[in-house]
């Protein structure tokens, strides 16, 4: 079920430690930042920035992180995040991503 919302959601992040999040931002700075920019700011694929993200649904953000999108560059990152770690990208997004550690 896809939500119609835009606001940021508050995934269940407790099962998460600092070491995967460190592995998560280290994922998306580097893996993400190679079509999407390394400040995220835009490239082969669109921007990452709150401002960008604000009016997009995050359950649609999630499922295009964990799905992909057919036809486009943008692959399925499924077999290496969870759901849970998807929506942790997605709310760390729409709030302001951290900078790489």
């Amino acid at each position: 079920m896809i939500a119609t919302t835009s606001t940021p959601i508050q995934a269940d992040t407790s099962h998460l430690s600092q070491e995967r999040k460190h592995e998560l931002i280290r994922l998306v700075r580097q893996d993400c930042g190679s079509c999407h920019g390394m400040k995220l700011t835009g490239g082969l694929g669109p921007a990452l920035t709150p401002q960008a993200l604000k009016d997009k649904p995050a359950a649609a953000l999630i499922s295009t992180i964990l799905q992909g999108r057919p036809g486009t560059p943008m692959p399925p990152w499924n077999n290496f995040i969870s759901e849970s770690e998807a929506g942790w990208i997605v709310d760390s997004l729409q709030t302001g991503f951290p900078d790489a550690r």
